[in-house]
């Protein structure tokens, strides 16, 4: 039997959350979930991911700050970033695929997902997993 892949879902909304989680738990991926993007980093930086999926729209760090800093501690991450396309706006972005969450089913969802994460095949040649990075502070 193939190990499940583990999937970091980050939303602030409970209910959206939830939803996810069954969705994604029922269709065999072990779920991993966080409220906000710091408690994101810190699971992430704790176990191993194999796809990151984020809302867009959360306080304090919205969805595409928390992926450039998850990219930041290991690239070669899939990540998926949900969100209104409008509210988005026109700057790149650091995740991998941007979906418009009310124009994507769940069966659309899924289809990525399962193609994201066989995607991921390890750590690219040359890169390393930072756990912790320390921040020189002038003086």
């Amino acid at each position: 039997m193939r190990p499940k892949k583990i999937i970091l879902c980050v939303d602030d909304n409970e209910q959206e959350l939830s939803v996810l989680k069954f969705m994604l738990s029922t269709n065999g991926y072990r779920v991993v979930s966080a409220n906000n993007a710091h408690d994101a980093i810190a699971v992430f930086s704790e176990m191993p991911v194999d796809l990151v999926l984020t809302d867009f729209l959360m306080p304090q760090m919205n969805g595409d700050q928390l992926v450039k800093r998850l990219k930041h501690i290991a690239s070669h991450i899939p990540m998926i970033l949900l969100g209104d396309p409008a509210k988005m706006g026109d700057s790149l972005h650091g995740a991998d695929l941007l979906l418009a969450k009310k124009n994507c089913t769940a069966h659309d969802l899924l289809d990525r997902i399962k193609v994201m994460s066989a995607r991921k095949r390890g750590p690219r040649k040359g890169s390393t997993r930072i756990v912790h990075q320390q921040l020189a502070v002038a003086s």
